[in-house]
């Protein structure tokens, strides 16, 4: 995961120029809204597929699509193809994530889940910023088609390592075509719908923040559009190796209530950011909630999960997550017009929807139990 992870996005900080440069400066929003939606449209069939044939088979696919769909993007003459391949991309992060999380639930005993998913997750978070850190020094060395070049060597290398790594599905079916059958019970598992609707309001800050984060970066002469996620990936990286167990001690929404509300404090400090400093304390912050509420949620939905319906679960799950960067992502076509007084604006909707997240939790924890 952490090599997938930094594969696609390697890409990221770049692409907001490379549209520009194809003509389409007001389709920035679309560049990640997109990637979201066949994302969110692959989850079903990825997480019915790796309740069936397997959680690495699943996995196996996901990676396919996102090396042969790097190679893809410098043959991008106009903005129609480079938006179709945005699309495709989308697909492999519907796949390979899905297979992950439910392989993972299937190895962590229940006592360390919290535990479990704060080193999983703390991969995937090093791996999105590792690869929007280093995305400008890899262009500087061998240019924007050279970029999508090693986005695709690294999705490769993680096949190689999936390789090594034991299925955890007990008996695995061949594939019929029966599997891609969708029905409406493989699509949402209701188990989880309290932590899906946690990860869809805090993810629209991650929607914002991916669309804007690298024009924030050109607008205070910062030549690293991944510097925001510098400082985010050391934050949330330290932050899960003291908080991992934390969700095992206190609980799992009171740990989400911490998170949400760091969250919101992020969200406000970008809207009024003007300057280097402020930016990155921002950032911190915005770790700080990553590093806490990401792990306990995929350990809630672990917990809220039936035994056989994990992969249908977790892909639950990361359509919340998908629709909610989608969410985010596209409110930036509203809100945000290329311009540094607009971004206030953009990270208000951040602010507003991770107020919403509070005070579902806050409603939860006095009406509900945990576990429902």
């Amino acid at each position: 995961m952490l090599f997938f992870m930094i594969s696609f996005n390697l890409i990221i900080p770049e692409l907001n120029d490379f549209i520009t440069g194809l003509g389409g400066i007001g389709d920035k929003g679309l560049i990640i809204t997109l990637f979201t939606i066949s994302a969110a449209i692959s989850r079903p069939f990825s997480g019915r597929l790796s309740d069936f044939i397997g959680r690495k088979k699943v996995m196996y696919i996901g990676i396919f699509v996102s090396a042969v769909v790097s190679l893809l993007y410098p043959f991008s003459t106009s903005v129609a193809f480079f938006l179709t391949l945005r699309f495709l991309h989308g697909f492999s992060v519907g796949f390979t994530p899905t297979g992950a999380t439910a392989l993972i639930t299937d190895m962590l005993p229940t006592y360390k889940r919290g535990a479990g998913m704060g080193i999983w997750g703390t991969f995937i978070s090093l791996g999105i910023g590792v690869g929007q850190i280093f995305s400008y020094p890899i262009v500087s060395m061998v240019g924007i088609n050279g970029l999508f070049v090693v986005a695709a060597l690294l999705a490769i290398t993680s096949s190689v390592i999936l390789w090594n790594v034991t299925e955890s599905l007990k008996i695995p079916e061949k594939f019929k075509a029966g599997h891609l059958i969708i029905k409406w019970n493989d699509v949402f598992e209701p188990a989880v719908l309290p932590a899906a609707m946690i990860m869809f309001f805090s993810a629209i800050s991650s929607g914002i923040i991916f669309v804007i984060s690298p024009d924030f970066s050109s607008f205070l002469n910062i030549p690293n559009k991944g510097w925001f996620f510098l400082f985010y990936v050391l934050c949330t990286i330290i932050v899960r190796l003291f908080t991992g167990r934390l969700s095992d001690k206190i609980g799992r929404r009171q740990t989400l209530l911490i998170g949400m509300i760091l969250l919101i404090i992020s969200m406000f400090l970008l809207a009024n950011s003007r300057d280097i400093i402020h930016y990155s304390i921002a950032s911190v912050v915005f770790g700080l909630a990553t590093g806490i509420s990401s792990p306990t949620l995929f350990a809630w939905t672990a917990d809220l999960s039936l035994a056989h319906r994990r992969g249908v679960g977790s892909g639950t799950m990361f359509i919340a997550l998908e629709f909610g960067i989608m969410f985010g992502s596209f409110s930036t076509k509203i809100f945000y017009n290329n311009t540094l007084d607009s971004i206030q604006h953009a990270f208000y909707v951040g602010v507003f929807f991770a107020s919403i997240a509070v005070l579902y939790l806050a409603w939860h924890l006095k009406f509900r139990n945990s576990a429902t």
